[in-house]
Parts: structure tokens; sequence; C-alpha cells
């Protein structure tokens, strides 16, 4: 993912264990004048669950999007 991305899509495989899951990151405008970063995570073709995390400016957003997209990725997470 290049720096300053506004989305990221990673999953994470383990057959053994029957773990197949998901992790979604985006960035959005608000209404407001501000961005939300967008999160969505749960078990692949299943519902998940959502949470937004609203920020002063793009370049915030796009920094904590960044930030946990590398710890998903140290947790086995890859890049689809």
């Amino acid at each position: 993912m290049l720096p300053g991305s506004t989305a990221a899509y990673l999953e994470r495989h383990r057959p053994e264990e029957n773990m197949r899951r998901y992790y979604r990151l985006h960035v959005t405008p608000t209404l407001f004048g501000g961005f939300a970063l967008v999160r969505e995570w749960g078990r692949i073709g299943k519902g998940g669950q959502r949470m937004e995390e609203w920020h002063g400016t793009l370049e915030q957003a796009c920094g904590e999007l960044e930030r946990l997209a590398g710890r998903k990725r140290r947790k086995g997470y890859c890049d689809a």
C-alpha cells in the first residue's frame, strides 16, 4: 500500500483453525468538513462489525489507516 492510501483490504486464512477473516479500512469525507476512517471486520462470507473514527484532516485519517493496517499485517493479515 502506498503512503497516503485511502483504503486497505486484508485477509487472514488459517485452515487448520477454520479461520477466514477480513479487515477493511477506508477513509471517506464527512458532512462536517472532516474525514472518517471506517473500519470493518469479521468472518469472510458473514456479516461483520463496523466502526468509524472521525479525524480533522485527510493526513490524520490516512496516518491512522496506515498504523492500523501495519498492526494487522504484523498479526498475520495479508493484502488481498
